[in-house]
């Protein structure tokens, strides 16, 4: 039976048009409403690509992607920095975000995945700050020190799945004391990682713990007739972060 199920869906696969599938249709309605713009927050109207790569266009496009940072990432950019490095930087939600809000500053993002940078490249092209963008494979403790030496203003986004372990330690990378710094602490992957960092930088950084919050699928804007003959779990598929357990941020701001 579970063979046949199988055969059956691959049928699916094959013979229904992907944006006709329940998941594509969403990012293709979505896609197309939006004009393919970010619809809110702190980077409204920034273009997207049409995908994403370790986390979920949707919410991105509809401006509800970490939006308890929202007010973190304001800050940071009234901070003024004269770098920023975006540790993790994925297709560029952040990295080219913050180009465009801040003009003219030079933007570093490190991003393993061939693919993930292939993606930024795009990104950064599609927004027009291609010349203000250097993108690198992975950013190792070495390479984070020679970027923010010469800087007098640092600011350093991370989301490195657990290597925020190794990568944001102050011993390693002194000049870390004088970056203002947004990350992600990945718990679920190192127990504690969150208490360490915050002792870390408790003698030269404001630490502020954002917790993530809940979703709702009454937020996704639009209604079709398709949409209502969907099982109402797809909407919450659409507002979902992907995330395997309530997620926290360290927002560091320097003394």
């Amino acid at each position: 039976m579970a063979a046949v199920k199988e055969q059956l869906m691959d049928l699916g696969r094959r013979v229904i048009p992907s944006r006709m599938r329940p998941c594509g249709y969403l990012c293709h309605l979505t896609m197309h409403r939006s004009g393919g713009r970010v619809m809110k927050g702190p980077f409204t109207s920034m273009r997207y690509i049409g995908r994403s790569t370790g986390s979920a266009m949707i919410p991105k496009i509809l401006g509800a992607y970490e939006r308890e940072l929202h007010s973190a990432v304001e800050a940071a950019i009234g901070w003024n920095p004269d770098l920023i490095v975006d540790a993790g930087a994925a297709e560029g939600y952040y990295a080219v975000g913050l180009a465009i809000r801040l003009p003219g500053v030079r933007v570093i993002g490190y991003e393993m995945d061939a693919s993930g940078r292939e993606m930024l490249s795009q990104m950064a092209q599609l927004n027009g700050v291609q010349d203000q963008l250097a993108i690198c494979a992975k950013c190792e403790p070495p390479n984070l020190q020679g970027d923010l030496a010469a800087a007098a203003r640092p600011l350093v986004v991370c989301d490195v799945e657990g290597y925020e372990k190794v990568l944001l330690d102050p011993a390693s990378v002194p000049a870390l004391r004088k970056a203002a710094i947004l990350v992600e602490a990945h718990e679920f992957i190192d127990r504690g990682i969150t208490k360490r960092l915050e002792g870390r930088f408790a003698a030269t950084h404001t630490v502020e713990t954002v917790w993530q919050t809940s979703r709702s699928r009454s937020e996704f804007p639009w209604r079709t007739p398709y949409i209502r003959c969907l099982p109402a779990s797809y909407l919450d598929w659409a507002l979902s972060e992907w995330r395997p357990e309530t997620m926290c941020w360290l927002w560091m701001q320097p003394k």
